[in-house]
């Protein structure tokens, strides 16, 4: 599968996450305080609870539900409950475009 087109990189808020489907998969984008932008699995490893709806602080993005918190960079759980890492997705940024392999994960 090629990368689809997901949003314009405008839409994204700092430090707020933002849940899009691509290819059937949710995914959270997150624009973080450097200016980089993340794409990880939307999913809480600990619950099936939306991480687009949780908090971004520095690197991470916190689950409202339970408080653990992943890293953007990696999808490591930081704290728990969660002890199971969430995917993380290869943003490209085409134009002021945001495109999205949901088919290929960043290998950490």
């Amino acid at each position: 599968m090629a990368a689809e087109k997901v949003c314009a990189a405008s839409e994204l808020s700092q430090d707020t996450a933002k849940r899009v489907i691509v290819g059937g998969i949710p995914i959270a984008l997150v624009l973080d305080s450097a200016g980089e932008i993340h794409a990880i699995g939307d999913t809480c490893t600990h619950g099936d609870i939306s991480l687009a709806e949780g908090f971004v602080e520095d690197d991470t993005l916190e689950c409202w539900a339970h408080g653990s918190k992943f890293e953007l960079t990696t999808g490591k759980p930081l704290t728990l409950p969660a002890f199971e890492p969430v995917p993380v997705f290869i943003v490209e940024v085409i134009d002021g475009e945001i495109f999205i392999d949901p088919t290929v994960t960043k290998e950490i």
